[in-house]
Protein backbone atom coordinates (compact mmCIF):
# COMPACT_ATOMS: atom_id res chain seq x y z
CA UNK A 1 0.00 0.00 0.00
CA UNK A 2 1.32 3.47 -0.38
CA UNK A 3 1.89 6.03 1.64
CA UNK A 4 -0.62 8.34 -0.34
CA UNK A 5 -4.53 9.66 -0.29
CA UNK A 6 -5.25 6.98 2.63
CA UNK A 7 -2.90 8.48 5.42
CA UNK A 8 -2.29 11.91 5.97
CA UNK A 9 -0.54 13.33 8.13
CA UNK A 10 -2.22 13.65 11.82
CA UNK A 11 -0.01 16.30 13.61
CA UNK A 12 0.09 19.58 13.43
CA UNK A 13 3.23 21.88 13.85
CA UNK A 14 3.96 23.30 17.33
CA UNK A 15 2.64 26.29 17.80
CA UNK A 16 5.75 28.91 19.71
CA UNK A 17 4.93 29.14 23.27
CA UNK A 18 3.26 32.48 24.24
CA UNK A 19 5.25 35.46 25.43
CA UNK A 20 4.75 35.90 29.20
CA UNK A 21 5.08 39.02 31.22
CA UNK A 22 8.12 38.42 34.47
CA UNK A 23 6.68 36.74 37.08
CA UNK A 24 3.02 36.86 34.99
CA UNK A 25 2.13 40.40 36.40
CA UNK A 26 -0.51 42.60 34.88
CA UNK A 27 -2.77 45.08 36.12
CA UNK A 28 -5.14 44.93 33.62
CA UNK A 29 -8.19 43.24 36.02
CA UNK A 30 -7.23 46.18 38.52
CA UNK A 31 -7.60 49.01 36.53
CA UNK A 32 -8.24 52.89 37.91
CA UNK A 33 -9.04 53.27 41.62
CA UNK A 34 -8.99 49.84 42.48
CA UNK A 35 -5.26 48.90 42.52
CA UNK A 36 -4.45 51.98 44.88
CA UNK A 37 -7.17 50.95 47.09
CA UNK A 38 -6.38 47.48 47.03
CA UNK A 39 -2.46 48.58 47.61
CA UNK A 40 -3.15 51.18 50.34
CA UNK A 41 -5.90 48.49 51.90
CA UNK A 42 -2.39 46.00 52.23
CA UNK A 43 -0.38 48.40 53.92
CA UNK A 44 -3.09 49.28 56.52
CA UNK A 45 -3.97 46.16 57.25
CA UNK A 46 -0.50 45.49 57.93
CA UNK A 47 0.34 48.36 59.82
CA UNK A 48 -2.68 46.99 62.22
CA UNK A 49 -0.92 43.93 62.34
CA UNK A 50 2.63 45.83 63.87
CA UNK A 51 1.00 47.76 65.94
CA UNK A 52 -0.52 45.12 67.58
CA UNK A 53 2.36 43.51 67.89
CA UNK A 54 4.18 46.09 69.89
CA UNK A 55 1.78 45.47 72.01
CA UNK A 56 3.55 44.15 75.47
CA UNK A 57 0.87 44.05 78.33
CA UNK A 58 -2.64 44.48 78.33
CA UNK A 59 -5.20 44.43 81.04
CA UNK A 60 -8.39 42.58 79.14
CA UNK A 61 -7.07 41.36 76.14
CA UNK A 62 -9.98 39.82 74.08
CA UNK A 63 -10.36 43.36 72.69
CA UNK A 64 -6.46 42.83 71.36
CA UNK A 65 -7.18 39.52 70.33
CA UNK A 66 -9.69 40.00 68.06
CA UNK A 67 -8.07 43.00 66.58
CA UNK A 68 -5.19 41.06 65.86
CA UNK A 69 -7.71 38.33 63.67
CA UNK A 70 -9.33 41.08 61.71
CA UNK A 71 -5.91 42.61 60.80
CA UNK A 72 -4.11 39.75 60.10
CA UNK A 73 -7.10 37.94 57.83
CA UNK A 74 -7.64 41.47 55.99
CA UNK A 75 -3.64 41.69 55.09
CA UNK A 76 -3.74 37.83 53.85
CA UNK A 77 -6.98 38.43 51.93
CA UNK A 78 -5.89 41.72 50.58
CA UNK A 79 -2.96 40.16 49.54
CA UNK A 80 -4.57 36.89 48.29
CA UNK A 81 -6.84 39.30 45.98
CA UNK A 82 -3.74 41.30 44.88
CA UNK A 83 -1.91 38.19 44.04
CA UNK A 84 -4.91 36.50 41.91
CA UNK A 85 -5.94 39.54 39.99
CA UNK A 86 -2.56 40.94 39.41
CA UNK A 87 -1.13 37.82 38.36
CA UNK A 88 -1.68 34.68 35.48
CA UNK A 89 -3.92 33.09 38.41
CA UNK A 90 -7.14 35.01 37.06
CA UNK A 91 -6.85 33.81 33.76
CA UNK A 92 -5.98 30.31 34.72
CA UNK A 93 -9.50 29.96 37.20
CA UNK A 94 -11.64 31.90 35.02
CA UNK A 95 -13.76 34.83 35.69
CA UNK A 96 -17.14 32.79 37.47
CA UNK A 97 -14.27 31.22 39.77
CA UNK A 98 -12.24 34.25 41.03
CA UNK A 99 -15.98 35.73 41.55
CA UNK A 100 -16.80 32.73 43.37
CA UNK A 101 -14.00 32.88 45.54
Amino acid sequence: MENGTVYNETTEPEAPAPRRRPFGCTVRHLWGWRLPAKVVQAIFSFVAVVCEEIVDDCISCSGLYFFEFISCSAFLLSLLILCVYCTDLYESLGKEKVQKL
